[in-house]
């Protein structure tokens, strides 16, 4: 990078100096305001509703992984105490309130967050299309779409195609359901997506399309491809309404979910949720649900890894997806696969510019020794990239110019600490065992450069 735009980043983004050194941060937003959002509640209703109404259909088409929930994806959310009691000893504190950790790690179909808006945006289209193709009348939309099962849908589907761009997670979802309504579909991923991914979508008869380059040339090259062709629709990660309101169906779950474990959130009782975060699409719609919900009594925070802080740089800077973490220098290459993306969804750095409450970063050695210590303290097993905000609680209630300018710190007893785990459910056993292996090297001292 060019020493004196460096130079301009420094003096006019004091904030992104331990970004450009690849040291662990938290960065506070500034910027938020009660309501005043770009969205609003009938828009995340609609996407509620209409995954309930594609739930009869999906009971068939995956029998096994939601017949138990009767067609609704949705993911469990488990308190963790004696993985709280074992950090409390890495950080030398105490964290106060209770330690829950969202499983979307462990979401039916896809095994992983992209399960809620990947498989959701495909399910709109292909309603979109049995509506233009005379399949289902005005009256009959969102009644019971168990018939997109047949093979009258499944014929006229496979005259369309669906293409996305990924690094790894939101292709298997698109290809999963893609395949099971009958599309024909390709994902086009970068180089650092895992093998075991590409494969699994080549053996339900998925296109994949592979690239030397980042997650941002293979989105690139699948969106020109896709606008080329009529008939095919890109769900694009960066810039896609359909997706985004999918994620914030999260939100009305996880209230019925604190509810049902009797856990309050209201102004005595704040609630602390971490997210992975990568492109942005989503985090960015989980917490746009979530924020509807409980407004300023969820604080949510993003969480980026060192190396690829695309969406902490863009809401710092106000560039938003003008600027790449290659600006500052940075790689954008991570072991955080799902995370590796070099530029912020435009769309969500806009949503969140007045919501989040801010972001951390975390580097790639602490995602193995937290994945290594979850398994041996909760026998809970979840990809590297989804562990990522496992150690963000103790770090903003470290983060004394926050707790004080939102009047927090006599409520932390009475907190609840939600960490979302992304991904890992779908991971192959060896995977994950090598996984485990490296997170147990580096807990005895060793260096990722040393492993590799």
């Amino acid at each position: 990078m060019n020493k004196l735009v460096l130079e301009l980043m420094r003096r006019h983004y004091p904030d992104v100096r331990p970004l450009v050194k690849r040291e662990p941060c938290i960065w506070i937003n500034n910027r938020t305001v009660k309501n005043g959002w770009l969205l609003n509640h009938f828009d995340v209703e609609d996407a509620r509703a209409r995954l309930e109404a594609f739930a009869p259909f999906l009971e068939r088409a995956f029998p096994q992984e939601v017949k138990a929930s009767k067609g609704i994806i949705e993911s469990p959310l488990v308190e963790i105490p004696k993985m709280k009691e074992e950090l409390n000893k890495v950080f030398g504190t105490d964290l106060r309130g209770r330690l829950m950790i969202k499983l979307d790690s462990h979401l039916p179909i896809s095994g992983s967050v992209k399960a809620r808006g990947g498989i959701y945006e495909v399910l709109k289209y292909a309603e979109d299309i049995a509506i233009k193709e005379g399949l289902i009348k005005e009256g009959e939309i969102l009644q019971d779409y168990g018939r997109f099962f047949s093979d009258e849908f499944k014929k006229v589907f496979s005259k369309y195609k669906v293409a996305v761009g990924s690094t790894g997670n939101l292709g298997l979802s698109i290809g999963i359901i893609s395949a099971a309504l009958g599309f024909d579909a390709t994902v086009h991923m970068s180089s650092d997506a895992r093998a075991w991914k590409k494969d699994k979508l080549r053996s339900l008869g998925v296109k994949v399309v592979e690239y030397e380059d980042d997650y941002g040339k293979a989105c690139e090259e699948g969106r020109k491809q896709a606008s080329e062709d009529p008939k095919c629709h890109f769900v694009d990660d960066e810039a896609s309404l359909d997706l985004f309101l999918g994620y914030a169906v999260a939100g009305k779950r996880l209230r019925i979910q604190l509810e049902t474990s009797g856990i309050s959130v209201d102004k005595n009782h704040p609630l602390f949720v971490y997210i992975p975060c990568g492109v942005g699409g989503a985090p960015g719609g989980i917490a746009y649900g979530i924020k509807q919900e409980y407004g300023e009594h969820a604080h949510i925070f993003f969480v980026e890894p060192v190396d690829a802080p695309a969406m902490t740089l863009g809401l710092m800077t106000q560039l938003h997806n003008k600027i790449s973490v290659q600006d500052i220098g940075l790689s954008g290459l991570t072991h955080a696969d799902g995370l590796a993306v070099s530029r912020p969804s435009a769309l969500v750095g806009e949503i969140m510019n007045n919501m989040l409450n801010g972001a951390l970063t975390v580097k790639d050695e602490d995602l193995y020794i937290y994945l290594a210590k979850l398994y041996e303290q909760e026998k809970l097993l979840i990809e590297p990239s989804a562990c990522a905000a496992i150690g963000s609680p103790w770090n903003i209630e470290d983060c004394d110019e926050y707790l004080l300018r939102e009047s927090l710190m006599k409520k932390l007893d009475k907190a609840t600490h939600i960490v979302w785990a992304t991904g890992g459910n779908m991971v192959p056993k060896n995977e994950m065992r090598q996984y485990l292996e490296t997170g147990k090297k580096l807990m005895s001292g060793k260096t990722l450069n040393e492993l590799e």
